[in-house]
């Protein structure tokens, strides 16, 4: 294209009304002499030309105050434009140089004319078989430094599922796009220079967040829990149609938990929220924090207290284990089977040869959902038990002479604990299938959790034939 011609295209390209660019989709030619540019969102008017508009619609913060109003499709798909706009600059540049190359390969060939031709032939076949040794030199490259990455997780005993990590792939195509003689971060820059980028980038995503808050009100959840060190830790997440976000985490184990400081802690983090978007606050549903969040609704008429669902089973099953007789004797008995087995090695192997390599003890999430996990174990083992105290190992092993031997044999091979486990679970079973529902994060617990207590009421019910004395 001539250059009159390619200032002919240019002008008929960025002329009033006739522009392909993304960013003409959203705004309006305010003055092109100026090139100032009205954003349809928000109204702000921009100079400096599209360029910068479409920054401001993509909120990269990059020569343009970030738009407050722009649709979130609106703002990944200028996103996507800029990035296609960036890979195909780099593209140009890239065929720029190799263009350059070939200018000098073009210089090349008029000297290479006065070689005979027998010479270059020679040059031409050995240039072939470079490459060859060139690709196959990559390719052991390509091992050594896999080698040594894995040999930098062994060391530092990071977890391998890291490599799935989405930023590690990305970090080593940023290494190899800069090249030679990459200097990695030093130990300062990780510790402050990076992280404060980061802390400042994670604020940043947290704006997006909080004018949907703004917009469709949020909750606000409380998580307690106790860390390696005995600390009692607070957790508190917000959550809205946008997604879920770790707001604050706060150390309670100086605080006496008596509903005086539980109001106060919450009331600090509504606050620090807004009142005006919170809808209401989920928490565990213990008589303090239960007395905490009435405390709450009176001073903030706006929002609710609710109780968190999870937890709400959770204490069901501990009513079931300390207020009903079977079930109490029955987790007790199961309690001493497993801490007799758990605290003797030898039979701890003798169990796990019998039962091929399963335990009886279930973990889980919440402390009396594990009780009634475990029984459940004992149900599905119950032949590789009775099996195992039935056995010439146990007979002949000096524990089966012990009277707390004798008294553990009893339990496993009478009939009276197997009956009362299938008793215990028959009322436990629908709650524990209901508290992992609400208790993943597969959708929200509201839509269904009403419909689910009703379901696991009436099976309750069918597993003891209607009874009600039952």
């Amino acid at each position: 294209m001539s250059l009159s011609g390619y200032v002919a295209h240019k002008l008929s390209k960025n002329k009033p009304g006739n522009r392909s660019d993304i960013g003409w989709e959203y705004g309006i030619d305010v003055d092109s002499n100026s090139k100032k540019v009205k954003c349809k969102f928000c109204s702000k008017i921009f100079s400096g030309g599209i360029y910068r508009f479409k920054h401001h619609l993509a909120c990269t913060h990059k020569d343009a105050e970030p738009c407050i109003s722009v649709p979130d499709d609106v703002k990944l798909n200028v996103r996507e434009f800029l990035s296609k706009n960036d890979e195909a600059k780099q593209r140009k540049r890239q065929k720029d140089v190799y263009e350059n190359e070939d200018d000098e390969g073009e210089d090349m060939q008029i000297v290479s004319k006065q070689i005979d031709k027998g010479a270059r032939q020679s040059f031409i076949k050995r240039s072939n078989v470079q490459k060859t040794v060139s690709e196959i030199f990559k390719k052991d490259l390509r091992e050594d430094v896999c080698q040594m990455i894995s040999r930098f997780l062994y060391t530092s005993a990071i977890p391998f599922n890291v490599v799935k990590n989405p930023y590690f792939e990305k970090a080593l195509e940023m290494v190899a796009r800069h090249g030679l003689g990459f200097k990695p971060p030093t130990y300062h820059e990780v510790r402050v220079k990076y992280l404060k980028k980061d802390v400042e980038l994670t604020h940043e995503l947290l704006r997006d967040f909080k004018i949907e808050w703004r917009k469709t009100g949020c909750s606000i959840m409380s998580d307690g829990w106790t860390d390696k060190k005995r600390r009692s830790i607070c957790n508190f997440l917000v959550n809205s149609p946008k997604g879920t976000v770790f707001l604050t985490s706060i150390d309670t184990s100086d605080i006496s938990k008596t509903a005086d400081k539980i109001f106060q802690m919450l009331d600090a983090i509504v606050e620090e929220v807004g009142e005006e978007n919170v809808v209401q606050i989920v928490s565990d549903n213990t008589a303090n924090y239960k007395l905490a969040g009435e405390l709450l609704m009176e001073k903030r008429k706006r929002l609710y207290w609710t109780p968190c669902a999870a937890h709400c089973i959770d204490l069901m099953l501990e009513d079931f284990e300390k207020k009903i007789h079977v079930n109490t004797l029955t987790i007790q008995s199961a309690k001493s089977i497993t801490r007799y087995i758990y605290s003797r090695t030898l039979l701890i192997s003798m169990l796990r040869h019998f039962t091929d390599g399963r335990n009886l003890i279930r973990p889980a999430k919440t402390r009396f959902a594990t009780a009634y996990l475990t029984l459940g174990s004992f149900i599905n083992l119950k032949v590789p038990l009775m099996t195992m105290f039935s056995s010439r190992n146990w007979k002949s092993s000096s524990f089966s002479s012990t009277v707390d031997g004798k008294k553990i044999e009893a339990m496993v091979i009478g009939s009276r604990l197997w009956s009362n486990i299938i008793t215990c679970l028959k009322a436990a079973r629908p709650l524990i299938k209901v508290l992992r529902m609400v208790d993943s994060d597969v959708k929200p617990a509201m839509g269904f959790i009403y419909e689910q207590m009703d379901e696991a009421k009436e099976k309750i019910r069918v597993n003891f034939n209607n009874i009600k004395r039952k």
